[in-house]
């Protein structure tokens, strides 16, 4: 089982105070210096862009009720650069990259290859930069750049179409990513069908837009149009590169192996089955180049409450993680919301790794195959970044060692 750890860099109101962004930095610092001295493998880091609290003036606010800002990183490639020279053995992931914003895929792919270039230009360097990639959580980031309906069809069709324009920008990426010289005119077309709707009269109102001639499938204008091409630099070093896709479409999934090995992202929270099923489709679509499919190619978020305060009994540290669990849950759905949501609190809860050291150990083997790969989260609704650190070393310190056999440090 590999290690990793997950940054949110989240800057919202926790007990009534928001840091200042320096301090989130501070913080962000302070803590990946002990995840790189503990042994983490991969410091996974949020990214976001543009600001929450000015979307929340405009008509269809998507988070009216967070206060602050859902994450601060907009640039994973610059902090990179910073993680790598201050650190001595993490490696360094992006969870995840919005390839819709920021230029777009062909932007994206020629800032990664010159990110390669210069990271590889010391022949003694193995630590691979770790490329999630998205289509972006919150859709007003995307508006900007121009990924809106074109016409009535598209706007009748849009919950079909903007995940259309998420595989075009995956081809696109992927492909110039490995070097190929392209054009538009190369890409599989946009082609939306009835079947992609969840209900006849989803579809009807398709059809409705388009003139109310009937159909079974229509085809879509490119939403990419360029020349041919090739991004710059070509002497990069791809192998210290591993692509992972944000996204739980099977066929996205799928289809970006057509290009490259690319692993996929997955929740603590996605059931059994899912994973399951995940795993076997993905030893047989998995990119060759990659080699056989591991499971430590499906990285997985999962929240850390421990507590092993001394002098207290085992059931008062298991009540007292379980009650820190539940307030920084509370307070997550109420500012995401608006609302408490009871239920939502005990999910995640039930979802997360809650208790002492040895109970911990115990959800981890009961939970988790011996292969799979977490992305430990422990600054999740946390700005006391003393505490954090603390939780991190009391989970090196007291949940590794009852895992014996079962870790990868």
């Amino acid at each position: 089982m590999q290690l990793d750890i997950f940054f949110s860099i989240c800057q919202t109101e926790v007990q009534g105070i928001i840091p200042s962004e320096r301090q989130m930095f501070a913080n962000f610092f302070e803590q990946l210096a002990a995840a790189d001295r503990l042994g983490f493998g991969t410091a996974w880091v949020a990214e976001s862009h543009l600001s929450c609290e000015v979307q929340k003036r405009n008509p269809g606010a998507v988070i009216p009720h967070f206060k602050g800002e859902i994450g601060l990183n907009v640039d994973l490639l610059q902090l990179a650069h910073v993680v790598f020279n201050t650190t001595d053995r993490i490696q360094v992931g992006s969870a995840v990259l919005n390839i819709l914003a920021n230029g777009g895929p062909i932007a994206h792919a020629e800032r990664i290859r010159f990110f390669l270039a210069m990271h590889g230009h010391d022949p003694e360097e193995r630590r691979r930069l770790e490329i999630g990639f998205a289509a972006g959580r919150f859709p007003f980031i995307n508006v900007p750049y121009g990924v809106v309906p074109r016409n009535e069809v598209e706007k009748a069709a849009w919950s079909v179409v903007r995940g259309k324009i998420f595989r075009h920008a995956t081809e696109v990426f992927l492909r110039l990513l490995r070097g190929d010289i392209l054009s538009s005119e190369e890409l599989e077309p946009i082609t939306i069908r009835r079947s992609d709707f969840r209900t006849p009269e989803d579809w009807a109102k398709v059809v409705g837009a388009r003139g109310g001639e009937a159909a079974e499938e229509l085809t879509l204008p490119s939403f990419y149009r360029f020349p041919y091409l090739r991004i710059i630099p070509q002497e990069t070093a791809l192998d210290l590169l591993r692509l992972t896709i944000g996204t739980h479409e099977a066929d996205a999934q799928e289809f970006a192996n057509r290009f490259l090995p690319v692993g996929v992202f997955n929740l603590s929270i996605t059931s059994p089955v899912i994973i399951e099923e995940t795993n076997r489709r993905m030893e047989e679509v998995f990119h060759p180049d990659g080699g056989p499919w591991k499971r430590s190619y499906m990285p997985r978020t999962v929240l850390v409450f421990i507590n092993e305060d001394p002098g207290v009994s085992r059931q008062e540290r298991i009540r007292r993680a379980t009650a820190t669990a539940e307030e920084a849950s509370a307070n997550y759905w109420r500012a995401i919301e608006g609302t408490l949501a009871p239920e939502r609190v005990r999910t995640a809860v039930n979802n997360a790794l809650v208790g002492d050291g040895e109970a911990i150990a115990d959800q981890i083997r009961e939970r988790f195959h011996p292969e799979d790969r977490l992305m430990l989260w422990f600054d999740f609704n946390n700005h006391d970044s003393p505490s954090v650190v603390r939780s991190m070393e009391l989970f090196m310190a007291a949940v590794t060692p009852r895992l014996q056999g079962l870790v990868v440090r």
